[in-house]
């Protein structure tokens, strides 16, 4: 795995153990020479991760809108800084140069990101790793809205190993290492509605 795409929010939250998380998981990326790819700011969980990645000498590349550069403070001392048109392309770019998908604490943009690249995986665009990782039990209440969805039908159990929940980023990236996509065939037929 040569990089991972991390999603956050750009605001630290509320409590200090998001942005300690990111630093934790930057360090913990770098010391396995994992590059990080992110939304290129400098502020909130995002800064903490790569300012986490680049205190330990570690790749990072930055992904950023241009109206966004100045509003969520473009982090400048980054590997290397995309400057793209829009949310789409930002997010494409990422993909493109990423290995893995995490969700650390964020807001709706995180949740957006991290869902679309489950689908995109759901859907066979894809075969790479997706995680949440659960600090301070964040990600408590959706993923438990995730094993309703399972129990009603509107994913299918097939798909669960396609997004990981970890409260350590050692356990995260463990489990990254091992992953094999499931091969499910996607089309519901007839007998199926």
């Amino acid at each position: 795995m040569n990089r991972i795409c991390v999603y956050c929010g750009s605001s630290p939250g509320l409590l200090a153990d998001y942005r300690e998380a990111g630093t934790q998981l930057g360090h913990m990326l770098a010391g396995r020479d994992i590059g990080l790819v992110y939304g290129g700011a400098a502020v909130g969980v995002m800064g903490a991760v790569a300012d986490g990645v680049l205190e330990k000498g570690g790749e990072v590349i930055g992904v950023i809108p241009a109206a966004l550069a100045t509003r969520e403070v473009a982090h400048d001392g980054l590997s290397k800084l995309f400057v793209v048109d829009s949310m789409h392309e930002r997010k494409a770019k990422m993909a493109e140069l990423s290995d893995g998908f995490i969700a650390l604490p964020g807001g709706w943009g995180t949740l957006e990101e991290i869902f679309e690249m489950l689908t995109w995986a759901q859907l066979g665009f894809h075969d790479k790793p997706c995680g949440l990782l659960n600090i301070s039990h964040y990600f408590d209440h959706l993923y438990a809205f995730l094993e309703h969805a399972i129990q009603q039908r509107f994913v299918r159990e097939a798909y669960r190993p396609m997004m990981m929940i970890e409260e350590s980023a050692e356990s995260l990236l463990d489990r990254f290492t091992s992953y094999r996509a499931p091969r499910v065939k996607k089309w519901i037929g007839p007998e199926e509605t």
